[in-house]
């Protein structure tokens, strides 16, 4: 059974979305011009950076753009080509498993549907929901390193269980801002709210972060009147701040 989120979430989740959507595309950084290169670029990209796997993947694309290309590859030259990624033994029999299932199960064809696409080896709810939002433009909400911390500081969650935060986070957000509001976060995580130092200072999410090491200046209230000024001038109130 999945909690409820967080007293409050409801709130800092609309103003989350509200102004990551004014600061990012809701877009992968890999590189991709069909599903079949999205799912292979993402499992590529564990561990590594997207630039890393951006580098190498347009070769490895050139010489192998179907899953039945790739399913056919020698390992040796697949690992030569993938090796800056890091790990590259592992993933090329991760990359090379997954295009054998995809045309073992799919003829060489990306599915469509969560249930489907975590029968291929190497894919599982993350990757899944990143190729279903970036690839087919069906809403998912992608759980990665970056979404845990960011949506427990933030505190859309309490948890650090990649489905629970899945769920909870979902049952916040709009479906149709699924998709945008994972790989928004995702690139606020790398740019601003990094792990060991986030950059609070430089936040929009600032003021209603619970998480925040500094608070926005405070509007100053204005200067009393004087003796000589009229009976009704007052100080302007200073906002609250929001939930």
């Amino acid at each position: 059974m999945v909690p409820p989120p967080p007293r409050g979430a409801r709130t800092r989740a609309r103003l989350t979305v509200e102004r990551l959507r004014d600061l990012y595309p809701a877009a992968t950084e890999l590189s991709h011009e069909n599903p079949f290169q999205l799912l292979i670029a993402t499992i590529l990209s564990a561990q590594t950076t997207d630039r890393s796997v951006n580098l190498v993947s347009p070769e490895l694309f050139r010489r192998y753009p179907t899953a039945e290309d790739l399913a056919a590859a020698d390992p040796a030259v697949v690992e030569t080509l993938i090796k800056p990624t890091g790990f590259f033994r592992a993933k090329t029999k991760r990359i090379i498993a997954a295009s054998r299932k995809l045309v073992e199960l799919f003829g060489g064809e990306v599915p469509n549907k969560m249930e489907d696409l975590v029968k291929i080896p190497g894919i599982g709810r993350k990757t899944a929901n990143v190729i279903l939002g970036a690839g087919f433009g069906v809403p998912g909400f992608a759980v990665d390193t970056h979404v845990i911390r960011l949506t427990n500081r933030l505190g859309l969650v309490a948890t650090k269980d990649p489905v629970k935060i899945e769920y909870q986070v979902c049952s916040t957000v709009p479906k149709e801002e699924w998709t945008g509001l994972s790989l928004r976060l995702i690139l606020h995580g790398r740019r601003v709210c990094v792990a060991r130092r986030p950059r609070c200072e430089e936040c929009v999410l600032n003021d209603f972060c619970p998480s925040s090491l500094v608070r926005p200046k405070r509007r100053r209230p204005a200067p009393a009147a004087s003796i000589a000024g009229p009976p009704s001038s007052r100080p302007v109130p200073t906002p609250n701040r929001p939930a």
